[in-house]
């Protein structure tokens, strides 16, 4: 960020430490000078790209990279129109191509692709999804949700474990009040040796210290333990994404005889003469019976071939 220059005066963060950097749709950038004196009334054009630009529209610059800054612009104002979560779907094949749709239109917008027909499917889907897109505007999506309840359920933790602190500096206050007073009636009233009194009460200051702390609340007031409501979250309902796939043995016409099986290479001396794979082969999935049995399908391929004839008028 030391490194940035405005491309119009060329002040650098070096030369006015604060120089604030700003950014429009195009992603070129211009200092916050440059902006007020090119944009006065309020629009002009860039000028590297000669864009048409309004002043309101400019945004102090994040990333270095002006493409960076570009995408990260349009993506946020494409997925502002394109948000939808994934329990809008049927299954989580047509989510994915929902996903890779608008992972397009980013992609050509940023690129100056096709830039016409992108915006004209970006306006037809606004039309055609008006009413999703502001029910999507002010709902949560389920990761959203989640995350709520967690930094809620961290809140109310953290709450709970101040409360629980400041009890136990306020009894620990108390206890050392009372024990300072204990000891003060003790030596004023009791006929016993002074030493022998604050032996005693040294030795009770340590065994309270020794004792074990109680067992921290895991627990709600309801009984309902830390964390339960999270991992106790229904899966979604699974849904039918069609038939199985059935695997179908692929059959090879040789127009010749049948090869011997894998079983039979070995046994009928067919691997007699050929080198064995070394290691590296080995470790790489390959085996010599592989090469051995494509030789013989292509040694008796086509063996049976009988050319047909050729009847002239």
């Amino acid at each position: 960020m030391d490194d940035f220059a405005c491309p119009r005066c060329r002040t650098t963060k070096f030369q006015n430490p604060s120089l604030k950097m700003l950014v429009n749709v195009c992603g070129h950038g211009l200092c916050e000078s440059c902006v007020e004196l090119l944009f006065l009334k309020g629009s002009g054009s860039c000028p590297d790209c000669k864009i048409p630009l309004r002043r309101n529209n400019f945004r102090v610059q994040l990333f270095e990279d002006a493409s960076v800054e570009k995408e990260v612009d349009i993506r946020r104002r494409v997925l502002r129109d394109f948000n939808k979560k994934e329990e809008d779907f049927a299954n989580l094949r047509e989510f994915n191509d929902y996903l890779e749709e608008v992972e397009t239109i980013i992609y050509n917008l940023g690129n100056d692709l096709e830039v016409i027909n992108t915006n004209k499917k970006i306006e037809q889907y606004k039309k055609d999804n008006r009413e999703l897109i502001q029910k999507n505007k002010g709902r949560l999506g389920r990761e959203e949700y989640e995350l709520e309840e967690m930094l809620a359920f961290e809140k109310h933790i953290n709450e709970a474990r101040k409360q629980e602190i400041l009890m136990e500096e306020i009894e620990t206050k108390k206890k050392r009040i009372k024990r300072k007073e204990a000891l003060i009636d003790e030596l004023m009233f009791s006929n016993t040796d002074a030493k022998n009194i604050l032996d005693t009460f040294a030795q009770q200051a340590k065994e309270e210290i020794q004792r074990p702390p109680p067992s921290k609340v895991s627990k709600f007031s309801s009984g309902i333990e830390f964390g339960r409501k999270s991992q106790s979250m229904f899966l979604p309902v699974p849904t039918d994404d069609g038939p199985t796939y059935q695997y179908t043995p692929i059959v090879v016409d040789l127009d010749g005889p049948q090869p011997p099986s894998d079983e039979n290479i070995a046994s009928g001396g067919f691997m007699n003469h050929i080198r064995t794979e070394t290691a590296q082969e080995n470790a790489g999935g390959f085996k010599t019976n592989i090469a051995c049995l494509r030789a013989l399908q292509e040694s008796m391929m086509g063996l049976y071939h009988a050319r047909k004839p050729v009847h002239r008028n």
